[in-house]
């Protein structure tokens, strides 16, 4: 049981004090980055997905 409270209080501390987290406006502005990258990627898909249907209708 020592072992675990060991353990956790390393891993509290550790978060607390060694990590350096992001400041909020780096949050926001990566965050707006990855919203537009996954905006752009589903429209590329999309179209891809609309040539692939066409091609293969007209196949078909």
């Amino acid at each position: 049981m020592r072992k675990l409270f060991s353990f956790v209080q390393g891993s509290i501390d550790e978060l607390t004090t060694n990590v350096s987290w992001p400041k909020w406006s780096e949050l926001q502005s990566s965050s707006a980055l990855v919203l537009l990258a996954s905006i752009i990627f589903a429209i590329v898909i999309g179209l891809i997905d609309f040539a692939f249907k066409y091609v293969l209708q007209s196949i078909y």
